[in-house]
């Protein structure tokens, strides 16, 4: 078999695990172009399709998903190999790539990058900010990091930094000209920085603890934000109410810098979570992480 022959089939299976190209390429390493011009020459080599091709989707041809169930469980003993070997080495290797939203990046898991990269040098960590829910397997991801309540039942889960309360601060400017909000039935007499999911469009709606359910508030106002860490410099500027986490505010709350408002109907929620997907062949990569990760929510 020649290398370029080899090349094909690592693109061809990925393309078909991933369903599409651009996922497959993000975890090769490669463009989307160069990718399909791997997957032709295998074509071309082997006289049939093994793809259907359209703008929008990937799906295999009946020779391609013969070729794939051939082929598919021997690249993964080739790739499993070659993890094995690591692991005994003690040398885990390999791009980890990972998918979290801004927010929590700078919550929970930007503190732990740089420890684990300096225990495991081998690894290179590709780390993608994306505000929407994502589907972690579909767009090449190993591992993701969100809020609990969001994670898909069929995922493993971590908790990571324990338990997060909800703060609505503002500036002392912005409350002078606006008597603070003493319920949250007297948001809708104020300007508040409302943030929209990119990958829906849906408009967050704000969730306040009233006695022991968790009622939802439309907020409104003249600035919508689709980045979750935009709307503190909002408020420091006097924009309006800002929806966000008790961590992230207090430093500008011990500055003076802005006031807290509705406090006592701020609810607390579990928190972030590392999730990856229930699986028994975890790359030796993602096991590192989950142990460095495991080992300081245990110390935390």
């Amino acid at each position: 078999m020649q290398l370029k022959q080899f090349d094909g089939l690592m693109a061809f299976w990925k393309v078909a695990e991933h369903r599409g190209f651009t996922a497959a390429a993000a975890e090769l390493e490669v463009s989307p172009s160069a990718l399909s011009q791997s997957i032709r020459q295998l074509e071309a080599r082997l006289g049939v399709r093994l793809l259907h091709r359209s703008t929008r989707s990937v799906s295999l041809t009946e020779a391609g998903q013969a070729y794939l169930a051939r082929v598919g469980p021997a690249l993964g003993q080739v790739i499993e190999a070659g993890e094995e070997i690591n692991t005994l080495q003690g040398r885990p290797a390999g791009t980890l790539r990972l998918n979290s939203a801004r927010i929590a990046t700078a919550m929970v898991l930007q503190p732990l990058l740089v420890g684990f990269l300096a225990e495991h040098p081998q690894v290179q960590i590709e780390l993608t900010n994306d505000e929407g829910f994502v589907d972690i397997v579909e767009q090449g991801f190993d591992a993701g990091v969100r809020m609990g309540e969001s994670l898909a039942r069929d995922m493993v889960a971590i908790p990571l930094g324990g338990p997060v309360t909800v703060a609505v601060v503002a500036s002392k400017d912005y409350l002078r000209q606006h008597p603070a909000p003493v319920h949250p039935d007297d948001l809708a007499q104020h300007n508040c920085v409302r943030f929209r999911f990119a990958s829906t469009g849906a408009i967050y709606k704000w969730e306040f603890q009233l006695d022991s359910r968790i009622v939802e508030y439309e907020a409104r106002g003249n600035l919508t934000i689709t980045d979750s860490l935009f709307n503190l410099e909002a408020a420091l500027e006097g924009v309006g109410l800002a929806y966000t986490f008790e961590s992230l505010a207090q430093p500008y709350l011990q500055a003076g810098r802005l006031q807290r408002v509705l406090q006592a109907y701020s609810p607390t929620f579990p928190g972030f979570y590392l999730y990856y997907p229930s699986r028994h062949d975890q790359p030796s990569k993602l096991k590192a992480f989950i142990d460095y990760v495991r080992q300081r929510a245990v110390h935390s």
